[in-house]
């Protein structure tokens, strides 16, 4: 696939975002730019969570991952992200809706105060902004393959243009860009894949039934793992992990409650994310299949690339009809760059409103201006870190992602499940140090896990130790009655 075809492939979705982000940003003020006015068709919202989690991260990674030994034990996971949205959708959106909050974190200030109200939006800003450049990394390095290290260009260029896309269309529309542009990446996504696992099934000459036994058949179709507890597959690690990691990094998030709480009421929002959660299911085993063909490909052809270079080694290869790498050119630039731009969205929300408490007595003028320069200044921030993950030669992205995710999400699920579950006040002033205190407890606790507890090793479910840990902490600073 010439860099060419990748770039007018790539310079047409960029026009079609930028269309969308243009028509649904007309007539938006502050409130369109957080929350969508709350008009959000409840069906356009449903569409859009279905692949508004998954980034460029997910649709390289997720096939990659299935050749490295977990096969498809990841949908352990994606089951369990399931029952995390109904947790979600009964507990947190009814929540969040009656108090008519822009920024979920604050709901930490009016049951805690504002000390803990600023430690959930500082751990949610270090969270979003090392998650998103992780996501954004890996589909700048593909691109650096695939087209600016062919042309000679710098990939400090590549990250310029790839953040300068992501400004340009979210700029003015904000969360309602955000919801129209996750709706043509899901339909992207889906179909990109879809007709990827035909061209490729097509080629080894392989019918439906020819394609469901071939991956049944081979060493990638294992889904559960029961039988070792210490194996980082094991199949209660994954299920808990998912219910738990989809509360924070969905419920607990500003980035992905946004749509959500773009919905006309909580009835309505709460049909949507059940409706996109169930849909999710699908749709990453349709990553799995994918996976497992792909190395079934790669193995008869003599290509030797696995893990997040497999997907774009053979689409772009040549040895498959051209159609399969343009198709993973959109697939990957809809999922990596609709990702981008809700990120920013988000993190210009609460930086806006949460850190910089802006909002509270601020007209709509001197409000907008703020949060334009607080956009800017998130878009410049998340390219440096691109830039240093880069100079750090970061591999396995979506582990990287996982793993960061369980040690800065756990203080913020600690935080909203012992506020939702015990009305008890706390010693606000004391929270910061309870949240930066139950992460370094899990680092010290990853590090000698095996030692320790006989071979047993912490994966993804260190996310719920750490959520304990940051509950028995607040437990302790409950006020007595005479301090009440």
């Amino acid at each position: 696939m010439t860099p060419a075809t990748v770039v007018i492939t790539m310079a047409a979705y960029f026009a079609a975002m930028l269309l969308i982000g243009w028509l649904s940003s007309k007539g938006t003020d502050n409130q369109g730019f957080f929350n969508g006015g709350r008009k959000a068709p409840s069906w356009v919202v449903a569409i859009a969570m279905i692949g508004a989690p998954m980034s460029g991260v997910t649709y390289v990674s997720v096939p990659g991952m299935v050749g490295t030994g977990a096969a498809m034990g990841y949908m352990q996971m994606v089951l369990g992200f399931f029952v995390g949205y109904l947790v979600i959708a009964y507990v947190l959106i009814p929540v969040f809706f009656r108090m008519n909050i822009v920024s979920i974190y604050q709901y930490l200030e009016d049951r805690f105060g504002a000390s803990s109200h600023k430690t959930g939006a500082w751990f949610f800003f270090i969270s979003k902004i090392l998650g998103a450049a992780v996501r954004l990394y890996l589909v700048c390095v593909t691109l650096q393959l695939m087209v600016f290290a062919p042309l000679g260009l710098p990939f400090i260029l590549n990250v310029a243009v790839s953040m300068a896309i992501v400004l340009l269309y979210t700029f003015r529309g904000g969360v309602k860009s955000v919801i129209w542009n996750d709706t043509l990446k899901t339909v992207c996504m889906v179909v990109s894949i879809a007709l990827a696992i035909i061209f490729i099934a097509k080629n080894m000459g392989l019918d439906l039934k020819g394609v469901a036994a071939t991956i049944r058949d081979s060493s990638y179709s294992r889904i559960f793992f029961f039988d070792d507890i210490n194996h980082p597959e094991y199949f209660w690690k994954q299920f808990l992990a998912g219910i738990f990691t989809v509360v924070a990094m969905t419920g607990l998030d500003q980035d992905l409650m946004q749509r959500t709480l773009a919905g006309k009421n909580a009835r309505e929002s709460r049909k949507s994310l059940i409706t996109s959660g169930s849909l999710q299911i699908p749709v990453i085993f349709m990553f799995h299949c994918l996976g497992a063909l792909l190395y079934i490909y790669a193995g008869r052809n003599g290509i030797a690339e696995t893990g997040d270079t497999l997907f774009p080694a053979v689409a772009t290869g040549g040895s498959l009809p051209a159609a399969v790498g343009v198709l993973f050119v959109i697939g990957l630039v809809s999922c990596a760059y609709s990702a981008g731009g809700s990120a920013l969205t988000a993190l210009t929300t609460s930086f806006t409103v949460d850190i910089l408490g802006a909002g509270k007595e601020d007209d709509e003028k001197r409000l907008a201006s703020t949060r334009k320069k607080v956009h800017l200044g998130m878009a410049l921030l998340m390219g440096a870190v691109i830039v240093v993950f880069h100079l750090l030669d970061t591999k396995s992205a979506i582990d990287a992602v996982y793993k960061l995710a369980s040690y800065t999400y756990g203080p913020i699920l600690g935080m909203f499940a012992f506020g939702i579950s015990c009305k008890r006040p706390v010693r606000d002033r004391l929270v910061p140090l309870v949240a930066v205190a139950a992460p370094l407890i899990c680092l010290v606790l990853q590090s000698n896990s095996a030692r320790w507890f006989g071979g047993y090793t912490f994966s993804y479910e260190l996310i719920l130790i750490n959520a304990l840990l940051t509950i028995l902490g607040l437990c302790l600073l409950v006020k007595r009655k005479k301090d009440e």
